[in-house]
């Protein structure tokens, strides 16, 4: 197995297949535009194609050589090289599919069936879940493997989240009321507190309130959507936004279950930058903004100007719209120019990434101990190694309880720790998408760690981090003997690589923490005249949603009296 640093941010175009067609030489840059839009990922590509459309002059700049942010397809692998993997975000679940028919696209997507495989380490005959389409065989299975009472238990949570995603979904396309107020607007009577309590508490209270008989099954919710790329334990305020986000895919034809975008996420990206491209937006890559110019202050009625490029090249536009994080925008601005309790409380809510990404090249697919040779393939499923399935094994496996250890993963990456037993969601797309593999075959696969700390304590991620990935196949292999030598290359992610390839402050992938909501998270528009925000750090979460991009370009239009 080969063990590689991440590639540079340009190794391949989103569509590998075609030249890139936004490189521009910069002293041919365009002296001024309406509105510029800094960083082409998913969102600053929505917020082009409506304002586009609405007949502003559009300039998109992108520090990096291709587009999409962390919504890219990419050949990461030196030595198979053919091979095309989805190196950030890899599904598609909660772009709300209004945003999609405003927009006039179509998004191929491709459905997981199965979509979910909770292993445990034994062997034949052993324990597991395998999820899918067929719901009557899914209760089955989950009421043979933990009890009818956690049956019921589930079918009541899902009942009620299927009511609060149906509530909530039209305030995802519009600007954020307080949580209070959101509740009074959007959720029926009866839900609002709990919707109030979930969003505001954590992850392990809400479940706690159906008793769940399982403590597995709790982490196996808590891990799947509590959890999921947050500085935070289970235990932790806001956890219960986290969770509530990741339960609002509403994809047509999904029921709920989040879908693979044919030829990798940078599917996403390429979509959305054609029609910008279509209504007139124009796209530069290899364009660095290095400022963003002002005149005055918020406080005294001040402006922006326009953006500095590469250091030395000035664009003049009345609007500018930050599409990366939040961070990277404000260090763009003047200090005080902005609000400072806008700078102050976003300075607050800064949390370091905590999520690790192992891109895995494969030669063949592995074979999970536990499952029958007539079990339905679990690849294309979202593959979960949790610590504490040895409790469903007989005896119970020994070991700490399964809430216990998701708690004891926390205190360690609190402390500076790599946990010995992290949670790892397990995937590999291929099987479904035959198109991503080269000629010879591999398959790519990824291992997405949660949680990690954003640098050891005592020592370094390039000391640590070979060691690491070993110790993570390890668990690979106790589940599915034999996956190491399948590894033809690994390419690691830690969140410091995070930052580094994906253009992300902190290596934070949802931008701002998921555990920040609605109101509390950076706003369109920043009080300082003509700039605005319209990421994922923004209402209404982290995530390859889009609707945030939406949001601030309508702000942007009724401003301008569109």
């Amino acid at each position: 197995m080969g063990t590689s640093q991440p590639p540079a941010a340009g190794l391949d175009a989103p569509y590998s297949h075609a030249p890139k067609p936004d490189a521009l030489d910069l002293d041919a840059l365009p002296t001024r535009a309406d509105v510029i839009i800094v960083g082409a990922g998913h969102n600053g590509l929505v917020s082009a194609i409506l304002l586009a459309r609405a007949g502003l002059d559009v300039l998109m700049l992108e520090a990096a050589d291709v587009i999409g942010g962390a919504t890219r397809t990419e050949r990461p692998f030196p030595t198979v090289p053919g091979l095309r993997h989805s190196t950030g975000s890899y599904l598609l679940g909660l772009m709300p599919p209004e945003l999609l028919t405003t927009l006039d696209v179509d998004i191929p997507v491709l459905r997981r069936d199965p979509h979910y495989f909770l292993p445990t380490p034994g062997g034949p005959g052993s324990p597991y879940l395998l999820f899918g389409a067929d719901r009557a065989a899914t209760r089955a299975q989950m009421a043979a493997t933990f009890s009818p009472a956690d049956v019921a238990a589930d079918d009541a949570m899902q009942a009620e989240l299927a009511a609060l995603r149906d509530d909530l979904a039209p305030a995802w396309l519009t600007e954020p009321l307080p949580v209070e107020q959101t509740a009074q607007r959007y959720i029926r009577p009866a839900l609002r507190q709990v919707f109030v309590d979930l969003v505001r508490g954590s992850v392990a209270a809400y479940l706690a309130r159906f008793e769940f008989r399982s403590e597995l099954l709790v982490a196996m919710y808590a891990v799947t959507d509590g959890l999921s790329g947050l500085a935070a334990g289970p235990d932790d305020p806001g956890t219960g936004h986290n969770f509530l986000a990741h339960n609002m895919g509403r994809l047509p034809g999904s029921d709920g279950t989040w879908m693979i975008a044919a030829g990798g996420m940078g599917t996403v990206s390429r979509t959305f930058a054609d029609a910008a491209r279509a209504a007139g937006a124009r796209i530069v890559t290899g364009a660095p903004v290095t400022a963003v110019t002002v005149t005055g202050t918020a406080a005294t009625g001040g402006a922006v100007t326009g953006v500095v490029v590469a250091g030395d090249r000035e664009v003049t536009a009345s609007v500018v719209l930050g599409a990366g994080d939040p961070y990277r925008l404000l260090a763009l601005v003047p200090h005080g120019a902005l609000p400072t309790e806008l700078t102050d409380r976003i300075a607050a809510a800064r949390r370091p990434g905590s999520t690790l990404k192992v891109n895995l090249a494969l030669t063949g697919l592995p074979r999970f101990s536990c499952l029958p040779q007539a079990a339905p393939s679990p690849f294309g499923a979202t593959i979960h190694l949790l610590p504490g399935s040895t409790s469903l094994l007989p005896g119970g496996g020994g070991g700490e309880s399964p809430m216990a250890a998701l708690r004891g993963m926390w205190a360690d990456v609190q402390a500076g720790r790599l946990p010995a037993e992290p949670t790892i969601e397990w995937y590999l797309h291929t099987t479904v998408d035959p198109s991503l593999r080269d000629a010879a075959g591999h398959h790519s696969s990824a291992l997405f760690v949660q949680s990690v700390p954003w640098a050891p304590a005592g020592s370094s991620w390039a000391a640590e981090l070979p060691g690491y990935v070993d110790r993570l196949l390890a668990i690979c292999d106790r589940y599915a003997p034999g996956t190491s030598p399948l590894v033809a290359e690994a390419v690691p992610l830690a969140p410091p690589g995070i930052e580094a390839h994906f253009g992300i402050t902190g290596g934070h992938i949802h931008h701002v923490d998921n555990t920040v909501s609605f109101t509390d998270r950076m706003p369109y528009a920043t009080g300082l005249n003509g700039l605005y925000a319209g990421s994922a750090g923004c209402h209404p979460a982290g995530s390859v949603i889009g609707a945030a991009g939406h949001n601030a370009a309508r702000r942007i239009l009724a401003d301008l009296g569109r």
